[in-house]
């Protein structure tokens, strides 16, 4: 028993859920770190972002899959198989419900037949706790429990850390032995450039009106290094928001440039704090009406 307790433990764990659930909030909280987009919108994540947790005795690595939503474009298309190709290949399901719910939706029967298909221990997380009564709370556990045969359920709010050790603990628990797949100063494997490129995007998800967020892309176009006079570390980021509507780009930028600003200043002040440097950044936004249908982008999105 007590080899069994310093063996080491690791494996990879898919978050998963419909849109606008709280799966982007959830991972940064179980990563302490800010590895996800996080907007009050839905389909705020596009892409499988890894977020990374070493522990003690684990190295667990969440993947961040888009929201399951009806897909209308390529785009679309592309996220909702990114996020059920996650599940087979992952070793725990994090599968994350709204506990307003009443009964099992039409996402959520989508997401629940693929993880029957698959056979995945999965644990269910019911979020958003906060609004319901206790009895509606365990009505839905019930209906989920004659389901799946659940590794457990766990009702929690993922705007509150103290749920964080909870879950942890029940994922180490179902994790078998295996090495560290990343270095343990690592939290994410997105690069600068993806983060910045995330960044930029949550602000103008965030600051911008409903019509205009989803119809956006961010690419980097330029990313470099340098010290200034005082040595100080300075990371020169030019960048293109895109967008889908000669309309749309006026919303950007704003009267007088000052709604760019903004999205500008807000990015640029979370980089400086999750980067560890000093940022100067140039945004520009350029219409491009067919991004959502280009390969080219979409493939960015697909599960590596």
């Amino acid at each position: 028993m007590k080899k069994e307790e310093k063996e080491f433990k690791s494996g990879f764990v898919t978050l998963i859920g419909r849109t606008n659930v709280g799966k982007s909030t959830l991972l940064n909280l179980l990563v302490g770190e800010k590895v996800a987009a996080i907007a009050n919108k839905v389909q705020t994540t596009r892409t499988a972002i890894k977020g990374i947790v070493n522990r003690k005795k684990s190295q667990i690595v969440f993947i961040d899959t888009p929201g399951i939503h009806k897909p209308k474009t390529k785009l679309n298309e592309t996220m909702v198989e990114t996020s059920f190709l996650s599940i087979p290949d992952s070793d725990i399901v994090l599968f994350l419900i709204e506990a307003t719910s009443t009964e099992i939706g039409r996402g959520d029967s989508i997401i629940l037949e693929k993880i029957k298909e698959a056979k995945r221990k999965t644990i269910l997380l019911i979020n958003k706790i906060d609004l319901v009564k206790r009895e509606t709370l365990l009505n839905l556990i019930d209906i989920y429990r004659k389901e799946y045969n659940f590794e457990a359920v766990i009702p929690i709010s993922a705007t509150n850390s103290k749920y964080k050790e909870i879950i942890l603990e029940e994922i180490e628990k179902n994790l078998k032995p295996g090495p560290a797949y990343y270095d343990i100063e690592e939290y994410t494997d997105q690069t600068l450039r993806q983060l910045a490129e995330e960044t930029i995007r949550e602000k103008a998800l965030k600051l911008l009106q409903d019509e205009v967020p989803h119809g956006i892309y961010v690419e980097v176009e330029k990313m470099k290094q340098r010290k200034n006079k005082q040595k100080e570390e300075i990371c020169d980021i030019e960048a293109t928001i895109y967008c889908l509507r000669e309309s749309h780009k006026g919303i950007i930028i704003g009267k007088n440039g000052e709604m760019l600003k903004r999205i500008g200043r807000a990015a640029r002040i979370d980089m400086e704090e999750n980067f560890g440097l000093k940022i100067n950044l140039k945004t520009w936004v350029k219409v491009k009406e067919d991004w959502q249908s280009n390969d080219a982008i979409v493939n960015k999105f697909k599960l590596k």
